[in-house]
């Protein structure tokens, strides 16, 4: 019986350390050159056909339903894709926000600000938005899931520049492709 309790509690240790480990380097700051290298520029105005409903209520006329089922989960899964890369850029943009603040100007610092807040508001609706995605993918003829996203994403893009314009003219910062 002791035997089991000390194995339980050896394993419970192991947990905790292994889980400090992760936590501690996912949270570390890398340096902002490269994080800039690891922003995926992303077409907005694909994105944008993908969630706009005309387009959606235009294929839904024209195509027989077994085919608008077709069509509607291939453009789910390419949804997905997008709000992925999106969710994966605002992370980036936390990081490089958070090694902002220390700034000593005011401006920078109110634009780091503004980034975190907008970074992570995109993250939480990309996350919804996957969510709604997946269920749409199982019913397709249920609403589009991802317009909030697009709409966080472009608010984003005049963060990130307007910061990148602060720290450094030169390399402005650029999340959506021209």
């Amino acid at each position: 019986m002791t035997i089991a309790i000390v194995l339980v509690i050896a394993a419970a240790l192991a947990l905790v350390f292994i889980l400090g480990v992760t936590l501690s380097r996912s949270l570390q700051i890398s340096a902002p050159a490269s994080l800039a290298s690891q922003i995926r520029p992303m077409d907005v105005q694909a994105f944008r056909n993908l969630v706009d409903p005309a387009e959606d209520e235009y294929l839904r006329r024209r195509l027989s339903a077994h085919e608008f089922r077709v069509v509607r989960r291939k453009r789910l899964r390419a949804m997905a894709a997008y709000v992925r890369i999106a969710g994966n850029n605002a992370a980036v943009l936390v990081r490089m926000g958070q090694a902002a603040l220390p700034a000593a100007d005011a401006p920078t610092a109110e634009a780091a600000r503004r980034l975190i807040d907008n970074a992570l508001l995109l993250r939480r609706n990309a996350a919804f938005a996957l969510l709604r995605i997946y269920f749409a993918l199982a019913w397709p003829n249920s609403g589009l899931a991802a317009a909030p996203v697009l709409h966080s994403y472009e608010q984003l893009d005049s963060s990130a520049m307007l910061l990148g314009r602060l720290r450094n003219p030169a390399a402005p910062v650029r999340i959506s492709a021209s």
